[in-house]
């Protein structure tokens, strides 16, 4: 069993994830910055805390993420203003990761997106362009932190029935539903193969825990 902190304890994925790494034994701390959404997280078996990590400074997050085995950051400006999604995707996200330095947490796991990357490719002219910079800032940050990280990268989210099988060796993002990306994560957890790696991955053929498992080996 693990004890693990997951920030952005009320999003679609986080909902669905919560009840999976319960189910599997862990002691699973959901934050949220609104108290309306303690009761959805507690049904999932889940303990809501409610903090706003968006203004947390470094020794707040070092306080809050201190005692646990696992970060898993699932958090998100959800759109909206440039400035938002900076303090939030890229500034927040990157004193999560100092502060699980700081407190000595062991593994830090990252929900990202297919396509993050300095080289995104985004004209800065669109209105995701502030989220693939705040995305790509976060994730170089977590790959020279000294933490045993994963990056999770889906592609494009929807809201199908899971699959439980994905395909990590696609070069194109196409889609994959959201239980599935739950499913992932939780299994990502305790998968020794998913170490300092980034997983980029769509719906596909393969069974979700033999896909992460075969990673071993294969060039990170």
């Amino acid at each position: 069993m693990s004890r693990i902190l997951l920030i952005g304890g009320h999003g679609k994925v986080a909902l669905l994830l919560e009840p999976l790494l319960v189910a599997a034994g862990h002691h699973v701390t959901a934050v949220v910055r609104n108290p309306a959404h303690e009761a959805d997280v507690a049904a999932t078996g889940a303990t809501p805390l409610v903090a706003d990590i968006e203004r947390f400074d470094l020794d707040q997050l070092t306080s809050l993420e201190s005692g646990n085995d696992v970060v898993i950051w699932s958090a998100g400006a959800g759109g909206g203003s440039a400035e938002r999604t900076y303090a939030v995707d890229r500034d927040a996200a990157i004193r999560s990761i100092d502060a699980a330095v700081a407190a000595r947490v062991p593994r830090y796991l990252m929900v990202s997106y297919f396509g993050a990357r300095p080289d995104h490719g985004v004209d800065p002219a669109d209105s995701f362009y502030a989220y693939a910079e705040a995305k790509a800032a976060a994730d170089a940050h977590l790959r020279e932190s000294p933490l045993d990280w994963t990056i999770l990268a889906p592609s494009a989210l929807t809201l199908d029935a899971p699959t439980g099988r994905i395909d990590v060796d696609a070069d194109t993002s196409l889609s994959v539903a959201r239980a599935d990306v739950a499913a992932v994560v939780a299994a990502s957890v305790d998968e020794p193969a998913t170490s300092r790696r980034t997983v980029r991955f769509n719906t596909g053929d393969v069974p979700i825990a033999e896909a992460l498992h075969g990673l071993a080996g294969a060039r990170a």
